[in-house]
């Protein structure tokens, strides 16, 4: 029998905690010889071919004005033997210090972009700007993928998924159903 949820009022600026859209990536960007990070919690696949990449950058972060000058950036993978840095990364500015310094990072050449590849990442995802629309309160950034770098182990790494309130859950086991369904989306 499927259980059934006794559910209560829930404070609507609290859903936040329950839909959070994937893993915490750490975006990586250049321009005019200075490089940045920024930790993102959220954001969201857009398309598939071309694989398009979703994400609000606010003006008021020091990596905003770059990925809008250079229009490309590295969208990395961490994993959760990261934690310490993609806090600390996230709450501090790049304006004030190199942040791949700062938190022992090795900033690897990437092939189509400027911007620099995070060593110490599971993945790293170097975009193009194709499309940004400002809005009266986040402007919506979305990047080509051009190239994908994806470490050959672990086939399923442990990626950090923010939970806001300064709570992260690592993730969890995998539910194959393929063979189950075998007609589904691959």
């Amino acid at each position: 029998m499927k259980k059934k949820y006794r559910k209560q009022p829930y404070d609507v600026a609290n859903i936040r905690r329950l839909l959070e859209p994937g893993p915490v990536v750490l975006v990586s960007s250049a321009w005019q010889g200075k490089t940045n990070i920024m930790t993102m919690g959220w954001h969201m696949m857009i398309g598939f071919q071309p694989a398009l990449f979703g994400c609000y950058i606010d003006e008021s972060n020091h990596s905003y004005d770059m990925v809008v000058n250079s229009r490309e950036c590295v969208i990395n993978l961490p994993t959760a033997e990261l934690l310490e840095q993609v806090i600390g990364i996230g709450n501090c500015s790049g304006a004030d210090q190199d942040k791949f310094s700062l938190f022992g990072l090795t900033a690897a050449p990437a092939e189509e972009v400027a911007a620099p590849l995070i060593a110490e990442c599971y993945a790293s995802f170097e975009c193009r700007l194709a499309d940004a629309h400002p809005n009266p309160n986040h402007p919506l950034f979305v990047w080509e993928v051009v190239r994908a770098h994806v470490a050959t182990t672990p086939r399923l790494p442990k990626t950090l998924h923010y939970r806001g309130d300064g709570e992260f859950m690592v993730s969890g086991r995998e539910i194959a159903t393929l063979e189950r369904y075998p007609n589904q989306r691959r």
